[in-house]
């Protein structure tokens, strides 16, 4: 492995043991083990355990907002493009369920017990509410979506992708239809009424 091989397989294996065992539980020897590089690798490439985790869940926030973006821009109406981005994100999180739950160890959502800077996070987690926000614009001005708050209506719908989520990937409940049923869920809710 070389260069920045090694440091994606750095990256890599940050994303899956963050995600498995949180920042407390994850230590930088896991993640050198994981990766199949010198300890002393990872702090090269990133510094601090920290610095890693943030890094780790920027990318994938990175990654997750440019395909969303790319999908929703597809829809036809903002009603569709709800229904797009809620598609999109969850099966999105079920093609990196190795990787994907750092974003729920390290989002703005997140009950992390320790003092952590989040703000890189934070602002690349509001470019994602960005991309709900103006499929909601668009969904009112086109009649698709009834005249709601659109604050509101976007932290909503967030917030039902983050339950979602967390109950699939942190939760014993086995439902198998629960994606389905919240995407749907939501767009009954902010459709247009006849």
């Amino acid at each position: 492995m070389k260069g920045k091989n090694k440091k994606d397989a750095i990256l890599y294996a940050a994303q899956e043991i963050f995600g498995r065992y949180g920042y407390a539980g994850t230590t930088v020897k896991m993640i050198s083990e994981r990766a199949g590089v010198a300890f002393g690798l990872v702090s090269h490439y990133f510094g601090s355990k920290e610095e890693l985790f943030i890094t780790a869940g920027v990318a994938i926030v990175e990654d997750l907002t440019e395909y969303l973006s790319t999908e929703t821009r597809k829809a036809e109406s903002g009603l569709e493009g709800i229904q797009t981005f809620m598609r999109s994100y969850l099966s999105y999180t079920l093609q990196h369920r190795n990787t994907f739950p750092v974003l729920l160890r390290c989002s703005p959502f997140s009950d992390v017990q320790i003092e952590l800077d989040r703000t890189r996070i934070a602002v690349k987690f509001q470019q994602l509410l960005n991309v709900i926000r103006e499929s909601v614009e668009r969904g009112i001005e086109d009649g698709s979506i009834r005249g709601l708050s659109v604050d509101d209506t976007t932290t909503i719908v967030y917030s039902n992708i983050v339950g979602t989520v967390r109950t699939r990937f942190l939760s014993p409940y086995d439902l198998p239809n629960l994606y389905e049923e919240t995407t749907d869920f939501v767009v009954r809710s902010i459709r247009a009424r006849d």
